[in-house]
Order: structure tokens, then C-alpha cells, then sequence
């Protein structure tokens, strides 16, 4: 049994690292070896999540897949949590979040009843969880869209400051010829970034 990590955030402004000493200090705990570690940055209400996928490719009927919340694996919607769990049990993988005790029995060693007794009290607690999380996720969208009209309205809305000097480094690295995903390492940003960057350049703004 082998156990990979996935760490997520949002966005760039965002460490998707930040809980991986966490994760690996758990693993440590509870004898799981980590023979791999997927970070990206984006947003768990996707799909449109390459790491991830990369993840569920690479591993192999038993493996973990290690995360700090439930959250970091979907705040999906009802339809696109199905495709994504379908996917996980297509593979076999155990799904264990350090936010989730029920899921830590899934890293012991037990019988096959066992085993079936607790994937499948984990399954229900999985669904509920994504389905809180994706709640939340809606809550805020609702909240934050709500602000922002009111501060338009007060004349107060000034939306998020770019950051120019990162972009800036990104068309510099677009100019040199650099791949995308060599782009998204060096500068730390997500793939929509680079898009947005080399958008500007083609239009010449």
C-alpha cells in the first residue's frame, strides 16, 4: 500500500504547501509511506484539476490518497462529486483526510469485512462532507458577490490589485520561449495566469 498526498488551494495568492508538513507528520503516525505529493492551485469547485487526475493515474488498487481536508478534494457540485468519486473508486483508492477520524481506520491492516465495514461508513461521510463543503463554497460566493454590489454601489469596489510584477516576469519567461508548466513552477501561479499573460502579449496590451 502506498500513499500519495494531494495539496490544493484556490488560488495563486494561496500556499498550496502550507498543510504539507502536517500531512506528512500524520503519514509518519500512522507508518503510511508517502511515495509521492501533488500540489496545484486551483479551485476545488472543478474538475479541471491535472494533479489530481495525475494522482488517481499513478496509483493502484489499495493505495491512499492522503488530504488535509475533504474540502481540498471537492467543494464540487453534486453531479461533478460523482464523477470525481467514481473515478477514486474506479481505482481502488482509499481516501483518507486528516479531517475525516473515520477515514484513519482505512490505514490499518484488517480483514476483508472489515476493510468493506469501514469503506463504506467512510463513502456516506465522504458524500455528506463534500456536500458541506460545497455548501460553504456557495455560501461565500454568495456573501463575497453581495459585498462587492454593495461597495459598487457605495463607490467603494476596487477589485483585487494585480500583481505586476510577477506578470511581468511571466511575459518575460512567455518571450523566452519556456514551456507553461516550467512558467507555473518558477513563477508559482496557476496555468490561468500564463493564459491571461500570453492573452495580453498576443493582443499587445
Amino acid at each position: 500500500m502506498h500513499t500519495r498526498s494531494y495539496l490544493r488551494a484556490s488560488t495563486d495568492e494561496q500556499d498550496a504547501t502550507r498543510a504539507r508538513a502536517q500531512i506528512e507528520s500524520f503519514a509518519a503516525d500512522h507508518g503510511l509511506t508517502i511515495v509521492g505529493t501533488f500540489i496545484e492551485n486551483e479551485s476545488g469547485a472543478t474538475l479541471k484539476r491535472p494533479e489530481l487526475f495525475r494522482l488517481l493515474a499513478d496509483s493502484r488498487p489499495g493505495d491512499v490518497l492522503l488530504v488535509e481536508q475533504v474540502d481540498r478534494l471537492s467543494r464540487l457540485t453534486e453531479a461533478d462529486w460523482l464523477k470525481l468519486r467514481a473515478a477514486i473508486e474506479a481505482k481502488q483508492v482509499r481516501v483518507v483526510a486528516l479531517d475525516l477520524p473515520t477515514s484513519w481506520q482505512l490505514t490499518a491492516p484488517g480483514d476483508e469485512f472489515t476493510r468493506r465495514m469501514f469503506s463504506a461508513v467512510n463513502g456516506m461521510m465522504l458524500d455528506m462532507l463534500a456536500a458541506v463543503a460545497r455548501k460553504d463554497y456557495e455560501d461565500r460566493r454568495r456573501r463575497q458577490a453581495q459585498g462587492i454590489a454593495k461597495a459598487k454601489a457605495d463607490g467603494a469596489y476596487r477589485g483585487r490589485p494585480e500583481d505586476t510584477e510577477r506578470n511581468a516576469g511571466i511575459a518575460g519567461m512567455l518571450r523566452s520561449g519556456m514551456s507553461w508548466s516550467a512558467i507555473q513552477a518558477a513563477a508559482g501561479c496557476s496555468r490561468a495566469t500564463v493564459a491571461k499573460v500570453a492573452k495580453r502579449q498576443a493582443v499587445g496590451v
